[in-house]
């Protein structure tokens, strides 16, 4: 069962949450996030990406990057950019896109659930990105950004979110890309000690999105324990900060694939091949978006189709044969393309779902790229049902939005 816990969130004053908050780290590259912490020296990129106070190109990597980080961890605590708060406590977190919101619990989830397998996974993680992470929450002693859960759904759990969310929220601002993030503090205790019973009920937790964050700030926990020789179980380190929404909230949205050449295929020996296994129908210039599961969509020569796999071509039994990814990768990307590994191949590029199929259509027209295909999003069934069998989705399957927000709550680990 889910072992969580309250904890003493470091956060910012409420007038200057604005300014501390950012993005995760790993969605903008040192430049973009050089860019958006211009003139702002309260903004959490000092410390998540903290090369930026470094002269451009100097590596991210490099020690002196990692010491950053923790003098200005320090720093904004002595300022008073980051206050740790007396008590420990849970947190709501809500977030909006598009007239919609879902709502998470703040929580300290337990490293060995992830060890032992009750907090589940999806993908797999590179090695070299969790020791980038590792090094991060180890010279930090924190977990300065969240991982991002999903549970299935509870209905009291629900009811306590209607409740604190009925009263006045901590923080509430729009980020500048248009998001909306709400925080409530979760103080009763009453009120923490029903959160913690509830998810003592739930067998297992599922990471939505932030595998290597997840798989750092556990290993990290788990080393500590083994290097503690008076290690009793309760201490702070043996958890880590996750936001866990209930499974219904969520949306995974589309991932997209764009490859740079037809394998040395003309447009029309490739639409027939494709024909094969799909069901071929041309749509016009229309922008044509995938209606249901096993319908794709393709972009060529400043022409949409509609794809759909001929029965048999799937495994509606098999949790990964009934991906459309799956389908795609197999008899579109690999049998006639020619691509067998979507992480190496550079003949192929992925675009998230929150571009738009009119990205798909920009990179096509350009010249870039050859053809897209933009795929059904997988469902969060899908994905729970994956992570129940122990199986690893394909690579680029998933997309999450809006990506939680950096800086709201920070857990320390001691």
């Amino acid at each position: 069962m889910a072992k969580v816990k309250p904890f003493r969130g470091v956060r910012p004053p409420r007038e200057l949450v604005e300014e501390v908050a950012s993005r995760p780290y790993d969605v903008l590259n040192s430049e973009e996030a050089r860019k958006e912490a211009e003139g702002n020296e309260k903004s959490l990129y000092h410390i998540i990406k903290p090369e930026i106070d470094f002269a451009p190109g100097f590596d991210e990597h490099d020690p002196a990057v990692y010491d950053k980080a923790v003098e200005n961890f320090r720093m904004f605590q002595e300022k008073g950019w980051l206050v740790q708060d007396s008590a420990e406590n849970y947190y709501i977190y809500a977030q909006t896109m598009d007239g919609r919101t879902q709502y998470g619990f703040v929580v300290a989830a337990w490293v060995p659930d992830y060890m032992e397998g009750r907090i589940k996974k999806h993908e797999l993680t590179r090695r070299d990105k969790e020791e980038d992470r590792m090094k991060h929450v180890r010279c930090n002693n924190a977990n300065i950004e969240p991982v991002f859960f999903a549970f299935p759904d509870n209905e009291r759990l629900e009811q306590i979110i209607r409740e604190v969310t009925a009263g006045e929220p901590e923080y509430d601002f729009v980020a500048p890309d248009g998001f909306g993030h709400t925080l409530w503090v979760i103080d009763k205790p009453e009120t923490i000690a029903e959160i913690t019973s509830e998810f003592g009920k739930i067998p297992s937790l599922y990471i939505a999105d932030g595998h290597h964050r997840s798989a750092a700030a556990a290993l990290v926990g788990n080393e500590k324990a083994q290097n503690n020789p008076d290690h009793r179980g309760d201490e702070e380190y043996n958890y880590f900060m996750a936001v866990a929404f209930p499974a219904s909230h969520l949306k995974i949205i589309d991932y997209n694939r764009v490859v740079r050449d037809l394998n040395g295929l003309t447009p029309d020996e490739f639409l027939a091949r494709v024909s094969e296994n799909f069901e071929v129908l041309e749509m016009g210039e229309e922008t044509y978006h995938p209606t249901a599961l096993h319908n794709f969509s393709l972009y060529m020569g400043g022409r949409w189709y509609s794809l759909t796999a001929k029965p048999g071509t799937y495994d509606d039994s098999d949790p990964i044969g009934v991906l459309d990814v799956t389908v795609s990768s197999d008899l579109i990307l690999r049998d006639i393309l020619g691509i067998t590994d979507l992480r190496s191949d550079k003949r192929i590029d992925f675009v998230g779902g929150i571009r738009g199929l009119e990205e798909l259509k920009r990179r096509v027209d350009s010249g870039e790229m050859a053809m897209a295909l933009a795929l059904y999003p997988v469902t969060m069934d899908q994905l729970i049902d994956i992570a129940d069998t122990g199986n690893i989705m394909p690579p680029k399957t998933t997309w999450f939005e809006p990506k939680l927000r950096s800086g709201l709550v920070i857990h320390k680990l001691d």
